[in-house]
Protein backbone atom coordinates (compact mmCIF):
# COMPACT_ATOMS: atom_id res chain seq x y z
CA UNK A 1 0.00 0.00 0.00
CA UNK A 2 0.99 3.41 -0.75
CA UNK A 3 -0.51 6.87 -1.10
CA UNK A 4 0.41 10.78 -2.20
CA UNK A 5 0.74 13.53 -0.43
CA UNK A 6 1.98 16.54 -2.19
CA UNK A 7 3.48 14.92 -4.98
CA UNK A 8 5.38 12.89 -2.81
CA UNK A 9 4.37 8.97 -2.66
CA UNK A 10 4.90 7.34 0.81
CA UNK A 11 4.63 3.48 2.30
CA UNK A 12 1.84 2.72 3.97
CA UNK A 13 -1.90 3.58 5.05
CA UNK A 14 -2.47 8.00 5.18
CA UNK A 15 -2.94 8.31 8.52
CA UNK A 16 -6.32 10.48 9.21
CA UNK A 17 -6.55 13.70 8.85
CA UNK A 18 -6.40 14.74 12.59
CA UNK A 19 -8.38 17.95 14.00
CA UNK A 20 -9.25 19.14 17.03
CA UNK A 21 -12.91 20.05 18.00
CA UNK A 22 -13.23 20.03 21.31
CA UNK A 23 -10.68 20.53 24.22
CA UNK A 24 -11.18 21.64 27.65
CA UNK A 25 -8.32 22.12 30.16
CA UNK A 26 -7.86 19.96 33.21
CA UNK A 27 -6.45 20.43 36.51
CA UNK A 28 -2.51 19.93 37.12
CA UNK A 29 -2.10 20.82 33.42
CA UNK A 30 -3.76 18.40 31.64
CA UNK A 31 -5.71 18.99 28.47
CA UNK A 32 -9.14 16.56 27.72
CA UNK A 33 -9.12 16.93 23.73
CA UNK A 34 -11.97 16.07 21.28
CA UNK A 35 -10.77 14.93 17.95
CA UNK A 36 -12.50 14.73 14.52
CA UNK A 37 -11.95 11.00 14.42
CA UNK A 38 -14.55 11.39 17.64
CA UNK A 39 -12.07 10.04 20.33
CA UNK A 40 -11.71 11.76 23.20
CA UNK A 41 -8.22 11.87 25.09
CA UNK A 42 -6.13 13.23 28.00
CA UNK A 43 -2.87 15.24 27.07
CA UNK A 44 -0.78 15.73 29.87
CA UNK A 45 0.91 18.89 29.00
CA UNK A 46 3.47 19.50 31.75
CA UNK A 47 6.66 18.37 30.01
CA UNK A 48 5.98 20.95 27.42
CA UNK A 49 6.25 23.60 29.94
CA UNK A 50 9.92 23.38 29.73
CA UNK A 51 10.29 24.89 26.75
CA UNK A 52 10.39 27.92 26.04
CA UNK A 53 7.68 28.60 23.52
CA UNK A 54 5.68 27.13 26.30
CA UNK A 55 6.94 28.64 29.75
CA UNK A 56 4.52 31.00 30.10
CA UNK A 57 1.48 28.34 30.37
CA UNK A 58 2.93 27.11 33.55
CA UNK A 59 0.49 29.74 34.94
CA UNK A 60 -2.86 28.17 36.00
CA UNK A 61 -4.52 30.85 34.02
CA UNK A 62 -3.05 31.07 30.68
CA UNK A 63 -3.01 27.58 30.68
CA UNK A 64 -6.96 27.72 30.93
CA UNK A 65 -7.14 30.16 28.33
CA UNK A 66 -6.78 27.65 26.04
CA UNK A 67 -9.30 27.77 23.10
CA UNK A 68 -9.35 25.95 19.15
CA UNK A 69 -8.65 28.27 15.76
CA UNK A 70 -8.95 25.71 12.92
CA UNK A 71 -8.60 22.55 14.51
CA UNK A 72 -5.40 23.50 16.22
CA UNK A 73 -5.35 24.03 19.75
CA UNK A 74 -3.90 27.69 21.14
CA UNK A 75 -3.60 30.26 23.56
CA UNK A 76 -2.64 34.03 23.62
CA UNK A 77 -4.53 34.75 20.91
CA UNK A 78 -3.00 32.39 18.36
CA UNK A 79 0.94 33.34 19.63
CA UNK A 80 1.18 29.89 20.98
CA UNK A 81 -0.39 26.34 19.39
CA UNK A 82 0.33 22.34 18.99
CA UNK A 83 -0.06 20.43 16.16
CA UNK A 84 -3.20 18.11 16.69
CA UNK A 85 -1.05 15.40 15.32
CA UNK A 86 1.11 15.85 17.97
CA UNK A 87 -2.03 15.77 20.64
CA UNK A 88 -2.64 12.82 18.91
CA UNK A 89 -0.21 11.22 19.25
CA UNK A 90 1.12 12.28 22.59
CA UNK A 91 -2.41 11.71 24.42
CA UNK A 92 -4.21 8.40 26.16
CA UNK A 93 -7.65 7.76 25.82
CA UNK A 94 -9.71 9.49 28.30
CA UNK A 95 -11.63 6.20 28.87
CA UNK A 96 -8.32 4.85 30.39
CA UNK A 97 -8.30 7.78 32.84
CA UNK A 98 -11.89 8.29 33.73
Amino acid sequence: NMYVSNGIAYAGEKAPDVKVCGVRPMKDHKLWIRFTTGEAKVFDFKPMLSKPAFAVLADEEKFAGVYIDYGVTVWEDGDIDIAPEYLYNHSVSANEIA
